[in-house]
């Protein structure tokens, strides 16, 4: 049954229904702004409460899953108590900016990226989020 028949199906939808699914087109992976074309995986470690071990559970997770063979990377986007870097000190923690790019860095073959490694703290922000 395709989105169209689903959305008709509703009581209270109206029978003039048109539903347009579209996406961008896939980027490029020439030139120097990759993002994330090579990343054919994302597992999200999420919570709507804070201290319930989410860095802790991305930063075991990723290990494991390196372990096994796999290429592993965690992007931890807290901006409010970024604590990756407490928990995960690569040997180099200077961030290189490649271009517009942010080159990850590196501890036991896991490539890491966190607000904290770029500013130390938390991120002063304005406005809604």
């Amino acid at each position: 049954m395709g989105c169209t028949n689903l959305i008709a199906a509703l009581p209270w939808a109206s029978q003039s229904i048109k539903v347009t699914m579209m996406s961008p087109p896939p980027l490029s992976s020439t030139g120097d702004i990759q993002g994330m074309a090579r990343v054919n995986s994302v597992i999200a470690v999420s919570s709507c409460k804070g201290g319930v071990d989410k860095s802790t559970t991305a930063v075991n997770l990723a290990n494991a899953l390196q372990l096994l063979g796999a290429r592993v990377g965690i992007f931890h986007a807290d901006i409010y108590s970024p604590s990756l870097p407490t928990m995960v000190t690569p040997g180099n923690d200077a961030v290189q900016f490649i271009g517009h790019q942010a080159q990850p860095l590196q501890q036991n073959n896991v490539q890491l990226m966190s607000f904290g490694y770029v500013n130390e703290g938390s991120a002063v922000m304005k406005g809604p989020m």
